[in-house]
């Protein structure tokens, strides 16, 4: 029998962890945020937190309260050094304004369901720039803070008390973005490592 509170504070603590690292890497100039992605990734979990709670879910959103609060924290930290931010083009506004678009869109409708649905939809939106980003330049993230960011999200899912849409949603799709990200980190940083020992 799994210690559902156990094991939500070591997703908690986990994550907090990897937020750290995130924070002081971006302090140090070592890492990019993007802006964009991080506000919504503050608002996203926020609006799915409210929605879930609506429902009577209250453990499983713990891991997601925790991620709008270390996603907002590393916003705040980009703020803090002028080489430690990633500039914003019209691809990274686009996707923000989707994002926004999809929020407005839970405005319209009190259905917790529907809501859920918009703020997963405005989150992956949201999450698009820094995937690019990853992509194009690796070594601007911190691989070590998306994998904090799987574990503490599975730990949603394991204290799910029911396969309800409301409860293991937003941490199923948490756990694979998280993944998702850390795999192109992983992968890429290989393959730039490769290109840059054959051009010497």
């Amino acid at each position: 029998m799994i210690n559902a509170t156990l094991l939500l504070a070591l997703g908690v603590g986990i994550n907090v962890a990897g937020s750290w690292g995130y924070i002081r890497d971006t302090l140090q100039g070592r890492t990019k945020p993007n802006r964009v992605t991080f506000f919504l990734w503050t608002l996203a979990p926020a609006i799915a937190v409210m929605a879930s709670l609506a429902q009577g879910v209250t453990g499983a959103v713990v891991p997601v309260l925790s991620t709008a609060l270390c996603c907002l924290a590393i916003l705040l930290a980009s703020f803090c050094n002028q080489r430690a931010f990633w500039k914003l083009g019209p691809f990274d506004w686009a996707c923000g304004a989707f994002s926004i678009m999809a929020m407005v869109l839970w405005q319209t409708t009190k259905e917790p369901n529907v809501a859920l649905f918009f703020a997963l939809l405005a989150d992956a939106a949201a999450a698009v720039p820094t995937i690019r980003k990853a992509w194009l330049e690796p070594r601007t993230e911190t691989l070590f803070s998306y994998a904090c960011g799987t574990f503490s999200s599975l730990t949603g899912l394991l204290v799910a008390k029911q396969l309800a849409f409301a409860e293991i949603a937003f941490p199923f799709y948490s756990v694979l973005a998280n993944f998702g990200i850390c795999l192109i980190l992983y992968f890429r940083r290989r393959q730039t490592m490769g290109l840059s020992a054959e051009q010497e």
